[in-house]
């Protein structure tokens, strides 16, 4: 039995994300200690599917978010009109002149090369999207009078703060009320979570959230650490204990959250910061669906590798409602991305079905 996602002849849109967008200051091949100049990029979990599924696949989407309204604000805002993402639901917040009250997060993102990993310095005090709370969207009209077929939020976004946490809950229970898909991607970050309650406060916060969530994505150590299911028994020694891991903690989260019926997660061994086994593995309806292996593959920037999985899953189900497409897409496009600098998808729908299909970088003339 395949997802039920509403037509999309339907709905204004295909997807809609509920996320920060930071401002990415990228050193390039240097460091951000020692650089001079930076590239910036937007990029944020949530909003990168978005982006993503609109720019690389041609869906409609749109993002909920708060920028201030000042330059910075609006040099976001410019990055997404870009990527064809729509504003619509932007929520503007009043510039204090200082950013003492409110202000739009930035993220300074090295790249790593070899031996010496990416390091990334968020800067995200005080943001507009961290005061958001119950209320400020109304999510009847978003998803009952507009239409949206699928939404993504994520553990990012419920941890900014208390009333993220609470309007991410007030979202996922809209979206499934007005029978939308909800995807939600666990993303733990420990120094999110470390100013309001920690670990315990991340299990109590997702676990609420995941009774109202469809398609479920993280790896062994977002299950263990945001929904609190151990790995137990496990020889470390198999080569393929990533794979294991995470089908033994499906089996328990599946039966704790019956209606979990998808979960997801890349699968990436780091040789160095620049050459990574990669791949992805996806549950539905008991059985288990592997992706096409990427051994060594090279890696320019692996930040948004991961929300590049979930842009193309989510495309797999929305275009095909295919769990095998779903993870074959989304181990593709989650690979090229991180061929490619900055958060968000450079490739194409074409690159993107030529790599799944086994492709070689030959060159293209």
């Amino acid at each position: 039995m395949t997802l039920t996602i509403k037509p999309a002849e339907q709905c204004t849109f295909d997807q809609i994300s509920l996320g920060e967008i930071m401002l990415r200051l990228d050193p390039g091949e240097g460091r951000v200690r020692t650089t001079r100049h930076f590239t910036v990029w937007e990029g944020g979990g949530e909003y990168n599917t978005s982006r993503g599924l609109r720019k690389c696949f041609g869906l409609r989407t749109a993002v909920c978010t708060a920028l201030v309204d000042n330059e910075v604000g609006h040099l976001v805002e410019d990055l997404v009109m870009q990527g064809g993402v729509a504003t619509d639901f932007i929520r503007w917040r009043e510039d204090d002149g200082s950013g003492r009250t409110v202000r739009n997060g930035l993220n300074f993102t090295e790249r790593g090369f070899g031996l010496r990993g990416a390091v990334g310095v968020s800067d995200r005090g005080h943001t507009a999207v961290s005061q958001l709370q119950p209320g400020d969207f109304d999510w009847d009209h978003i998803f009952g009078r507009l239409g949206v077929r699928w939404f993504h939020t994520g553990g990012i976004f419920a941890a900014l703060s208390e009333t993220t946490a609470r309007l991410a809950l007030e979202a996922v229970q809209a979206a499934k009320r007005n029978g939308t898909v909800v995807s939600y991607d666990l993303n733990y970050r420990p120094s999110l979570w470390k100013g309001i309650g920690g670990l315990p406060r991340a299990q109590e916060v997702n676990r609420e959230i995941a009774r109202h969530v469809d398609v479920m994505i993280g790896n062994e150590e977002d299950f263990t650490a945001c929904l609190g299911f151990p790995v137990e028994g496990l020889d470390h020694n198999i080569a393929n204990i990533e794979t294991e891991a995470f089908k033994r903690m499906i089996q328990k989260a599946a039966a704790e959250f019956p209606n979990f019926k998808v979960a997801a997660t890349t699968l990436r061994q780091v040789i160095t910061a620049t050459k990574n086994d990669w791949s992805a593995i996806l549950w539905h309806d008991g059985r288990f669906y592997e992706s096409r292996k990427y051994p060594g593959l090279e890696i320019l920037d692996r930040v948004g590798g991961g929300d590049s999985f979930a842009s193309g899953l989510q495309f797999g189900f929305l275009q095909f409602n295919d769990p095998q497409k779903a993870v074959d897409y989304g181990a593709a496009h989650g690979a090229l991305v991180s061929t490619t600098p900055g958060d968000t998808s450079m490739a194409s729908r074409r690159e993107v079905e030529k790599t799944m299909g086994g492709g070689t970088a030959r060159v293209v003339r």
